[in-house]
């Protein structure tokens, strides 16, 4: 896998920060300044009017990546597919605020399709891989990015306060294994949660803030774990009124529904 290796400035969120500022609009901003800081040239994916899809068309030469900016919803469907003239050209897909932790990361070619845990800037990453860019080879390529389906709105605070000064409905202490965690003797911890409902039927997306990353996003459709923007494969399961998600082999969060739904 070929993921940049920057260093990440993006301290996991408390919520003292969050009260200071919304933390959406705060990545977004780091995001940007970090692609800008490594020389990758950034392009917003612009879809025509009644479209649901665009086709780009670039060349790559040596280390001359390219991040292309997708604006989705929760809810909505992803897809990118690249056609390419060397196959070392690849790309990553990156969720809202991510530099280099990417949702999407492999290099076999195949298309990439998934529902969105949340709302902001996805990024899709066209590259070389790092002998092919050192050898300074070229690859002409199109791209093909679609987003499809209805974004799953948030709930107005009008109906369902908001934390003060952030996007989200509520906060809970939750055991979880977070990502870090499974390089460190894998000892479950206590993780604060924040969650934006986007209805009253369990429909939310819970954010768990991540030490030195972008928080891990979990969408839930009517009580149920649906995606996330991990790499890894999530699976669920039940007891009680708490949904234990397991993203992977060891990362796993504990979401009591009371968080998911407003009680």
């Amino acid at each position: 896998m070929r993921l940049r290796r920057q260093v990440l400035a993006q301290a996991a969120a408390s919520l003292a920060i969050l009260l200071a500022q919304p933390l959406a609009a705060t990545a977004a901003t780091a995001a940007t300044a970090a692609a800008a800081d490594a020389g990758i040239r950034q392009e917003r994916v612009q879809f025509a009017k009644g479209a649901t899809s665009a086709v780009i068309k670039g060349r790559l030469k040596g280390d001359s990546d390219v991040d292309y900016l997708v604006r989705a919803g929760a809810g909505q469907t992803i897809s990118v597919s690249l056609k390419r003239s060397n196959l070392m050209n690849y790309f990553n897909v990156l969720p809202p605020g991510s530099k280099d932790a990417a949702m999407y990361a492999r290099q076999t070619g195949e298309d990439f399709t998934a529902v969105l845990p949340t709302d902001g800037d996805y990024t899709i990453r066209v590259y070389l891989m790092r002998a092919a860019a050192r050898r300074n080879e070229s690859s002409d390529y199109t791209l093909t990015v679609g987003v499809t389906g209805q974004a799953l709105a948030p709930t107005h605070a009008s109906q369902d306060a908001l934390l003060p000064g952030t996007p989200f409905h509520a906060s809970a202490k939750v055991t979880c294994l977070p990502y870090i965690e499974q390089f460190r003797g894998k000892k479950p911890q206590q993780c604060e949660a924040f969650v934006i409902r986007r209805g009253f039927d369990g429909t939310a997306t819970v954010e768990i803030p991540q030490e030195n990353s972008v928080p891990r996003r979990i969408l839930f459709l009517k009580g149920k774990p649906v995606a996330s923007d991990s790499s890894d494969p999530l699976t669920f399961t039940r007891q009680g009124d708490v949904t234990t998600v397991k993203l992977g082999a060891d990362e796993w969060y504990e979401i009591p529904d009371v968080l998911v739904t407003g009680g």
